[in-house]
């Protein structure tokens, strides 16, 4: 069934995204913010100026599209894999394993699939963190998603929607090459040969996956989120080379590591999550009918 993994990753996606999105919310803060010393001192100004809720800024959006980003990732993977080895899922379980070339240029396609379903939500999703307003009290710029749409639209045309859409491109489409990689290596190294991997095996090698990515992901997300503030509310960039040449000549090499402990913390749990449930909802649904 072709289409499993879509509905898999669909769900996997929304339990993933709704755990992590209070770290993630301080990580785009800390990027694209320079008033922070650090991650202890954005969760307290962030708690004491918006409460609980601040943390959760931008989240309903990426909620309701999160399952399409999700199920199109999981499953062009899924999909990409099963062409390039001429085998399916259920082959690989058993002993035959993709070679690390088929999974690494699987995972680089569904990088691309995703960056271009997802640009414009992701660059809602960021403008709406970065608001440091007090909630029913007002002065935040957006008023919720749907504002943040109109007035992108407003200002810069349909093209706007894709502001930071190349950073965004340089970050994914290689590293959930990576991203998939270590997960299948990981599975592989902690499960007894011809055996699924069990619970453990598949929250670790999610985990690693996760930690590994972002690892990798993280100079190429600053310039991103940075991009992506740029005309609104932050400092105007001309382009990816730009904005990483004024932002090391200002800040040196390690602006471009802002959020790396943060992205780390936050991926472990957050991948391992993400795949176990991705893992257990294939069970499921691929299962033998009982008759």
């Amino acid at each position: 069934m072709p289409f499993v993994e879509f509905i898999a990753g669909c769900i996997s996606g929304a339990v993933g995204l709704a755990f992590g999105h209070p770290m993630d919310t301080v990580k785009v803060r800390l990027q694209t913010q320079a008033k922070f010393k650090g991650i202890f001192d954005c969760v307290a100004r962030t708690y004491t100026r918006e409460g609980i809720p601040g943390f959760f800024k931008g989240m309903a959006f990426p909620v309701l599209i999160t399952g399409i980003s999700n199920a199109a990732v999981f499953g062009s993977y899924s999909n990409a894999l099963d062409y390039l080895t001429q085998s399916q899922r259920s082959d690989r379980s058993q002993g035959h394993p993709a070679c690390a070339s088929a999974v690494f240029a699987a995972g680089c396609f569904s990088g691309l699939v995703q960056v271009a379903l997802m640009a414009p939500v992701d660059l809602v999703k960021v403008r709406l963190q970065s608001q440091m307003g007090r909630p029913g009290i007002g002065g935040d710029q957006y008023r919720g998603p749907a504002h943040c749409v109109t007035l992108i639209l407003r200002e810069d045309g349909p093209r706007g929607l894709f502001r930071g859409g190349w950073a965004l491109a340089l970050r994914d489409v290689p590293c959930y090459g990576l991203y998939f990689l270590p997960y299948e290596i990981s599975c592989r190294i902690l499960t007894e040969e011809g055996q699924q991997p069990g619970t453990f095996a598949v929250m670790m090698a999610g985990g690693v996956a996760g930690v590994v990515t972002w690892a990798c992901a993280t100079p190429m997300d600053v310039v991103k989120a940075r991009l992506q503030m740029s005309g609104a509310g932050g400092r105007v960039y001309q382009g990816v080379l730009h904005c990483m040449s004024m932002s090391l000549k200002e800040e040196g090499i390690r602006v471009f590591f802002n959020g790396l402990l943060l992205n780390s913390l936050r991926a472990f749990p957050v991948n391992a999550i993400t795949f176990l449930a991705f893992e257990n909802l294939m069970r499921f649904l691929t299962r033998p009918a009982e008759i």
